[in-house]
């Protein structure tokens, strides 16, 4: 039994083609019940974040697997999409560096530890997680905690939500002032929100389809909730609007905000988009007086406060081969 993953990330391919394939949870859930029905699949665990789409699973024929994961993306984007692969020992490399964040956009963020929780939790409710994997995760949970406690490796700015934050205050200095209208409420909006309190802004509203997840964000930051249906008579008001949602499609386009913006009177508003699919239309930023950032262009503020973490990356990759060893010790001798 082989130990098998493949994918695509914000290093292969680009946002717009990220967006085109990103995995809502009842996709993922038929493709992962796709996938244990494969005679040659024991077990399967997928991962759908805003930089990255991967399979993991244990396997007999990981070239099939491969075609079959690949034939599946493009039956429902319409592209061919072009996938990294591993096997066995290298793919339990790479989940360790996944889950450690060593993979990431931003180098040491936190937030991809908890989103494979999500993904392996999610495969074993579906019913279609084995042994092998559930060893494997288990692990990889391991060396995440220790990459974290034994190395500097999330100092500085570690997470999308706190790159955004970063952004803002680059934008207006201090933020005492400004009013946040944040997007969603699931866990980037709520990291990002956390941001914006220890910075001090004057005022988060929380706006979600689900009113009663933004009620419990809101109270939780001191904030306002707001009901999905309102949000846009609240742009007269606000200084920044964060976009985190999961919709399928853009919620800020040029025909919504055109008309919203005359009521501004030249203020600016600057727009953070961190979700995938995209929650801004990219043509809103030739709007006068619309400065539009994407989660792309978060990787060169990303970039400033890499130093560090990039000195202990070597620390970080040594502690994960040391994990390899032991998990690969655990598989040949089950």
């Amino acid at each position: 039994m082989n130990i098998f993953c493949a994918g695509l990330n914000h290093r292969t391919t680009s946002l717009d083609i990220r967006e085109r394939l990103a995995l809502g949870t009842s996709e993922m859930e038929q493709l992962l019940k796709r996938f244990h029905h494969n005679d040659a699949i024991s077990g399967a665990v997928m991962l759908s974040t805003c930089n990255r789409v991967e399979l993991y699973a244990a396997t007999l024929c990981p070239l099939r697997t491969l075609r079959e994961f690949q034939v599946l993306l493009q039956e429902r984007s319409g592209i061919e999409p072009l996938l990294y692969h591993h096997v066995t020992p290298a793919a339990v490399r790479h989940l360790f560096r996944v889950a450690s964040g060593l993979d990431s956009m931003v180098l040491g963020e936190t937030e991809i530890f908890g989103q494979v929780k999500k993904a392996y939790s999610f495969a074993s409710q579906c019913g279609v997680t084995t042994r092998p994997l559930h060893r494997l995760f288990q692990h990889a949970f391991r060396v995440a905690k220790h990459v974290r406690t034994e190395t500097q490796i999330t100092r500085g700015a570690s997470s999308v939500g706190s790159v955004a934050v970063e952004l803002a205050e680059k934008i207006f200095g201090e933020l005492a002032q400004c009013r946040v209208m944040i997007l969603g409420a699931g866990d980037i909006s709520e990291r990002t929100a956390r941001s914006l309190q220890s910075r001090g802004v004057r005022s988060i509203i929380v706006s979600n389809r689900h009113y009663e997840k933004a009620v419990t964000l809101a109270e939780e930051i001191g904030g306002m909730a707001l009901h999905f249906d309102h949000w846009e008579k609240t742009i007269v008001d606000v200084d920044i609007i964060i976009g985190a949602t999961g919709a399928p499609h853009a919620i800020l386009t040029v025909e919504k905000l055109k008309p919203l913006l005359k009521q501004r009177h030249g203020r600016p508003l600057f727009i953070i988009d961190l979700a995938v699919p995209r929650d801004a239309e990219p043509a809103i930023n030739q709007l006068e007086d619309v400065f539009l950032y994407d989660i792309d262009n978060l990787q060169q503020i990303a970039a400033e406060s890499l130093t560090i973490r990039r000195q202990e990356v070597v620390r970080c990759e040594s502690l994960i081969e040391e994990h390899v060893g032991k998990f690969l010790g655990w598989l040949h001798a089950k």
